[in-house]
């Protein structure tokens, strides 16, 4: 505020506004200095001619050519509030939204210019991406609304939808960026709800003038390279002037009453208050009909498998007791690095009679580690479901032998011993230079030296093997390995030892065992589960997700840690 006071050539109070104006008539210039009450169209008419060399001269301190240089008095402006209007509606719509309310303060003219919608409309487009004309919606229409009603919620009707659309005749951009979109921001981005195991994807974005959380679902089993389906969960609009309204999304009879409470931190909680909408007049027969055809495309007589019946069933009951009121925790996609075998981020995987889930795959160093985003009753949301030893690639043996799974067996239990062997000495190591630090006092030891030397031999001999590794090689599943989708890609870029994690019902039980990481190009992987004898595909979701990429690589760390914490 004090910088401010400076530039408009006023001080927080009165006294400061008289102080200057006794100055301005012992210079003998009163009779053509404009007051700094007076309304923005008359203040400092004439002060400037030309825009954009005052906004120079403002930023950078530049002088004015002589043309421009002078006031009505024959000097240069003193202060902002001797600029043109419209001048100052350019300076302080470059300003950030949140700085506005503390120049408001400054004095009655800056407070009268900040009332300026354009302002605030480019607060909207620059902060949040709102592109829509208030008044333009007003114009078109029905089609235009329409049109967005439809992509909003396809399954309301045109008419019923128009009557509790917001007037938005009487709204301003102002009250859009103060009331919805500043005061929702801290919930825009990536969020995973606590769905007990199951978990789920959910991205708050700002689509139009509304805030949309859109539930992100994996394709139908065992599709996966389909795109993902999604759905609105909850949205926030201006009903009127000042006042967000917060409407659930869920069920079949429309937008209803809810409500939204930022609990804190990167952590949010829905409630609806209708719960009634969410109800069907078939009673629970007639809604597990229609969620298992949303959730899996098929009715339950088309399952066969016994076991699939009834993990469907009790995804069912248990997610249904979360219809009325949940709550999300913030994640952010993985940050890459040039260094990264493929890109990071977001994957869909088949995962036997579960069906699809989704995987977060991210690259830690030497090793690269798939967190679930979704999840079942054996393996919850937040457990690393596999983890890949980029130091130790596999060189799978020739097609016809590759057919025979004691054979990959041997070559995976194999690199197993030798990563064990290879740990024991790491700790070893570890023992004797904390043994010879305590008896020498010393900072550091020639062995652990040498270790650190072996570790960057180890990594540039694995770089060395991944630049000498074939462009493709050919991939084929062994005899009696299991897999969802027949339709696997037959070629392969690399293949690298890892660990899988699987458990008993409720996460009984677990361990972590040996299997198979296969790169097959940029946007699929596949990993084989030795123990269960089965395959699973991987398939890049591509969505361009908003708001939420992780601010530090120490931020994403803290952020897996805490999901999996929570799992446990």
């Amino acid at each position: 505020m004090a910088v401010c006071a400076r530039l408009c050539g006023v001080g927080p109070a009165r006294g400061c506004r008289r102080r200057g104006a006794a100055r301005e008539q012992r210079r003998g210039n009163a009779d053509s200095e404009p007051d700094t009450d007076t309304d923005p169209e008359e203040a400092g008419g004439g002060a400037v001619t030309e825009d954009d060399e005052a906004a120079e001269r403002i930023e950078g301190g530049r002088p004015l050519p002589p043309s421009v240089e002078a006031g009505p008095a024959g000097r240069a402006p003193l202060s902002l509030l001797e600029l043109p209007p419209e001048l100052l509606v350019q300076i302080f719509g470059s300003l950030p939204g949140t700085d506005l309310p503390s120049l408001a303060r400054v004095c009655t003219t800056f407070r009268r210019i900040l009332r300026t919608d354009t302002i605030w409309r480019r607060r909207c487009r620059e902060e949040y991406g709102v592109c829509e004309n208030l008044r333009k919606l007003e114009i078109t229409g029905v089609s235009c609304r329409d049109v967005y009603a439809k992509r909003i919620n396809p399954r309301v009707k045109s008419g019923r939808f128009m009557r509790i659309l917001p007037d938005y005749e009487h709204m301003e951009y102002r009250d859009v960026y103060t009331c919805l979109l500043h005061r929702y921001r801290h919930i825009l981005g990536l969020w995973q709800p606590d769905i007990g195991p199951y978990g789920g994807l959910l991205n708050v974005v700002v689509d139009g003038l509304f805030i949309i959380g859109w539930m992100y679902l994996p394709p139908h089993d065992p599709h996966v390279d389909d795109p993902m389906r999604f759905k609105p969960l909850f949205r926030i609009h201006l009903m009127e002037r000042k006042c967000a309204t917060v409407e659930c999304m869920y069920g079949h009879k429309g937008p209803h009453n809810g409500h939204i409470q930022i609990v804190k931190k990167d952590e949010f909680s829905t409630k609806c208050n209708q719960t009634d909408h969410h109800r069907m007049s078939g009673g629970r027969q007639e809604e597990f009909r229609t969620w298992l055809r949303e959730e899996w495309g098929r009715t339950l007589e088309d399952i066969f498998h016994e076991h699939m019946q009834e993990l469907i069933l009790m995804k069912f009951i248990y997610t249904s007791q979360y219809d009325n009121c949940l709550t999300y925790r913030r994640i952010y996609l993985p940050p890459s690095s040039p260094q990264d075998l493929i890109q990071p981020g977001l994957f869909k995987g088949t995962y036997g009679s579960h069906g699809l889930e989704i995987v977060m795959l991210s690259f830690h160093g030497k090793k690269a580690k798939g967190t679930k985003i979704t999840g079942d009753p054996n393996i919850p949301a937040g457990q690393q479901t596999v983890e890949i030893d980029l130091a130790h690639p596999l060189q799978l043996p020739d097609i016809e032998t590759l057919r025979d799974f004691s054979e990959l067996s041997r070559v995976v239990l194999e690199v197993q011993e030798q990563v064990r062997r290879e740990e024991q000495e790491r700790e070893q190591r570890q023992e004797e230079q904390e043994h010879s630090q305590q008896a020498a006092s010393q900072p550091a030891s020639p062995l652990g030296g040498e270790g650190a030397e072996g570790e960057e031999t180890a990594a540039g001999a694995e770089g060395t093997t991944q630049d000498k590794a074939p462009a493709s090689q050919p991939f084929v599943l062994p005899t009696g390995v299991i897999s969802r989708n027949e339709d696997y890609p037959r070629t392969c870029r690399v293949c690298f030892y890892g660990t899988g994690l699987i458990a008993g019902h409720g996460f009984t039980s677990p361990e972590r065992t040996p299997g198979v990481f296969v790169l097959f190009d940029d946007d699929r992987f596949g990993f084989i589960w030795l123990e269960l004898k089965s395959f699973s595909l991987y398939s890049r979701i591509k969505v361009s997700f908003q708001n939420a990429q992780a601010p530090s690589q120490e931020a994403f760390d803290e952020m897996l840690k805490n999901i999996q914490f929570l799992a446990t």
